[in-house]
């Protein structure tokens, strides 16, 4: 071997390394640090240690100095011992699915902080005894939506549905237009999870066609229910026809309406989206709907109509398995109760704010050299929400590149990559977040 500049062989390892190993602080030293000791109470003292021999092993390799090993640890300290991160949402969808749908409001995020400790949730404080369990989230609840003579929640709008068609259908039929028969997305589908019930499936009418004779031919003694699934995630267009809630109302049996997105009075900018109160004022008896999509609330199936068929399905052995916890509870009255929602906010974004927002981001990103364009856009509700129904919005346009920058950044901006660009639309951005969005892509442009 021949020497090499150093003076060591070359080939050899850097005799520096076993120095700079020697200097990398022991874990009981980086834990002393006052950040670290504040960060373990706050998160834990396995995670911390986790970050501690992370940093460590990064000296070790030489990617950082030993020296600043305990300010590595802190730049990765989380916000809270939780592995989910926050992300801005300027994809333009209101209720993206995989970003958990609708935002909380600070009303029930408080509502949350709340609750988080031991609380009256299935107790009265005036008697000592038991008292109904989330009565003030349910009193909310109805008092929302007048049509409903009782309700109930249950975890998600599935779980009401399910509920539903075990309470009133187990062994019997389930009569469904064909057209109605969807995928609820992640290969979930309608007909798999009310057969899952032991109900069977009566199919009625065409994919595109169903009228009323169709359901009435197929009504009987073995009828659990009729069901009414609106198709909240697409359209049928053309030669078509159905049968809405006050004709079916009109065939003697129970009708259960899934109107899936959750609106529960109706929407003017949404006009062919039903709400809860229209469907039940038409004759439904009973009315299943998501929490945490157009209501703006947390998860939850909300399940509303007469009370004899309300109280079936609260008394049923499966409800006790379905039922939510103290925090959704909790968020979903002060959803009901409070300002309004992130969602609606989102919903009722006046388009020409939305373009002076987009042109004072790009003019400031192009005043520091990064090449930026404030464009027309078009937001979508989104959460199997009013398909096909273009909201106007107006976004940054980026580099295309700088999408995957940013979505690995922190904070994390999920963008929308269209035509080889990355679009930030705002529509679902809180103006206060426009100075963080303008940071990120600070950072995105820098780590380029």
């Amino acid at each position: 071997m021949t020497a090499g500049p150093g003076g060591y062989h070359a080939g050899m390892d850097d005799p520096g390394t076993d120095d700079r190993r020697r200097r990398v602080p022991r874990t009981d030293v980086v834990l002393a640090d006052p950040r670290l000791a504040d960060a373990v109470r706050r998160l834990g003292r396995d995670l911390v240690k986790s970050l501690v021999a992370a940093a460590q092993d990064r000296a070790r390799a030489g990617e950082v100095a030993p020296e600043s090993v305990a300010d590595t640890v802190v730049a990765a300290l989380p916000a809270a011992a939780c592995g989910m991160r926050p992300v801005i949402n300027a994809t333009g969808v209101l209720l993206h699915t995989n970003l958990g749908r609708a935002a909380l409001s600070p009303a029930a995020r408080d509502a949350l902080l709340a609750a988080s400790g031991t609380t009256d949730v299935e107790l009265d404080l005036r008697t000592g005894a038991r008292g109904r369990r989330g009565r003030t989230a349910l009193d909310a609840l109805a008092a929302a939506v007048p049509a409903a003579q009782a309700v109930h929640v249950v975890n998600n709008n599935a779980a009401a549905l399910v509920l539903a068609a075990t309470a009133l259908a187990a062994g019997r039929e389930i009569v469904i237009s064909r057209g109605e028969l969807v995928e609820i997305g992640d290969g979930f589908r309608i007909p798999d999870l009310l057969t899952s019930t032991g109900a069977r499936l009566r199919e009625v009418g065409t994919t595109n066609r169903t009228g009323l004779a169709d359901y009435a031919a197929a009504v009987g003694p073995d009828t659990g229910f009729v069901l009414k699934v609106h198709p909240s995630n697409f359209r049928v267009t053309g030669f078509t026809s159905a049968v809405g809630i006050a004709g079916l109302a009109g065939l003697g049996v129970t009708v259960v309406g899934d109107i899936g997105s959750g609106l529960l009075a109706p929407e003017p900018l949404l006009s062919e989206e039903p709400a809860a109160a229209s469907w039940l004022a038409a004759g439904a008896g009973l009315v299943t709907a998501s929490g945490d999509k157009l209501l703006g609330g947390p998860q939850c199936g909300l399940l509303l109509g007469r009370a004899e068929i309300v109280e079936r399905l609260r008394r049923h052995p499966l409800a006790r398995a379905l039922r939510v916890d103290k925090l959704t509870l909790a968020a979903l009255e002060a959803t009901l109760r409070g300002p309004a929602t992130p969602t609606y906010r989102f919903l009722h974004a006046d388009p020409a704010e939305l373009r002076d927002r987009a042109a004072r981001l790009a003019a400031r990103l192009r005043a520091e050299g990064i090449e930026a364009t404030a464009v027309a856009s078009e937001a979508t509700v989104g959460g199997g929400g009013a398909p096909g129904v273009p909201l106007p919005s107006a976004a940054v346009a980026l580099p295309h590149p700088l999408a995957e920058r940013l979505r690995l950044g922190t904070p994390a901006v999920l963008a929308r990559v269209q035509r080889e660009r990355c679009l930030l639309d705002l529509r679902a951005v809180p103006p206060e977040d426009d100075a963080a969005v303008a940071e990120a892509v600070r950072e995105a442009t820098r780590a380029g």
